[in-house]
C-alpha cells in the first residue's frame, strides 16, 4: 500500500496551507500544531511531515520549539524541512527530535555541504527536495528559480546514495487539482528502487489510488485533508 503522510506547515507556529506556494495565499487550519499532530496520531497515521515555512523564507530555522513540542507529545516519525542551511540548523533538527530532514535550497546551492550530510548522518536520514517548476527546481520558500534541471539534480543525489526523494510540482500544490502522476511515473521508470514521496494537488482519495496504482511508494497530503476531501477511514481500510 502506498505510505500516507499528512503534513504540517507552520507559519507563527500555526499550520497553514499555501497555493503555488505563495505566502499572501495563506489560510490558518489550525492554531495548535501539537493537538493537529496527535489527530493525525489518533487517526493511525505513523508518518508526519512538517515543513518550516518561516524558516524557508529565512533562510534558517524559526519554528523548532513547535517541532520538539510535536515530537514529544506523539510517537510519529516526523520529517522536517524548511531552513535548513547549516551545521547549526540540522543538528536543530534532529536535536528537536526530527527522524529525517527534507533538504531542498541547500542542495542546490551548497552540494558539497550535502553531500558531507548525508555521509555523516546517513542516507536514511536525509530526504532530498526536488520542488519544480518549469522543469527547474525552485529554492528559498520557492521565491527563486534555479538552473538545475530535476532529472540531473536528482541523478547526482543518487549516485551519492540518496534512497528519499520528495518531489512537487509546484504549480500543483495547494490547487486540488490532481497531482503530476505522469512526472512521478517519469521519475520511477528510472530509479525504480527510488522511495518517492509525491506532493502537490492532492484533492481526494482517487488522487492517491491512481498514485498507489502507478507504483509511488508514497504520497504527502495537506490541504485535502484539512478541507475535508479526503475519507482516511477509507483510505486506511483500503
Amino acid at each position: 500500500m502506498i505510505e500516507l503522510i499528512p503534513a504540517i506547515d507552520l507559519i507563527d507556529g500555526k499550520c497553514v496551507r499555501l497555493t503555488k506556494g505563495e505566502y499572501d495565499s495563506k489560510k490558518i487550519y489550525n492554531e495548535d500544531p501539537v493537538s493537529q499532530a496527535k489527530e493525525f496520531e489518533r487517526l493511525g497515521f505513523k508518518r508526519l511531515h512538517m515543513v518550516d515555512l518561516d524558516g524557508a523564507k529565512s533562510k534558517h530555522i524559526v519554528n523548532d520549539a513547535v517541532l520538539r513540542a510535536v515530537t514529544e507529545a506523539t510517537s510519529l516519525v516526523v520529517d522536517f524541512g524548511g531552513g535548513i542551511k547549516t551545521a547549526e540548523d540540522i543538528e536543530k533538527a534532529f536535536d528537536a527530535g526530527a527522524t529525517m530532514v527534507t533538504l531542498g535550497s541547500i542542495a542546490v546551492t551548497n552540494p558539497e555541504l550535502c553531500e558531507e550530510w548525508i555521509k555523516k548522518y546517513g542516507a536514511d536520514r536525509i530526504i532530498l527536495g526536488a520542488d519544480v517548476r518549469n522543469g527547474k527546481i525552485s529554492i528559498n520558500g520557492w521565491k527563486e528559480d534555479s538552473a538545475e534541471d530535476l532529472i540531473p539534480f536528482l541523478e547526482h543525489y543518487i549516485k551519492l546514495g540518496v534512497k528519499n526523494v520528495l518531489c512537487t510540482e509546484i504549480s500543483k500544490d495547494g490547487t486540488l487539482a490532481g497531482p503530476a502522476v505522469e512526472l512521478y511515473e517519469q521519475i520511477m521508470a528510472r530509479w525504480p528502487q527510488l522511495h518517492l514521496i509525491a506532493s502537490g494537488g492532492v484533492s481526494c482519495n482517487d488522487d492517491i489510488k491512481r498514485l498507489e496504482q502507478s507504483n509511488i511508494p508514497a504520497v504527502v497530503f495537506g490541504k485535502a485533508y484539512y478541507e475535508g476531501r479526503i475519507d482516511v477511514a477509507s483510505l486506511r481500510s483500503e
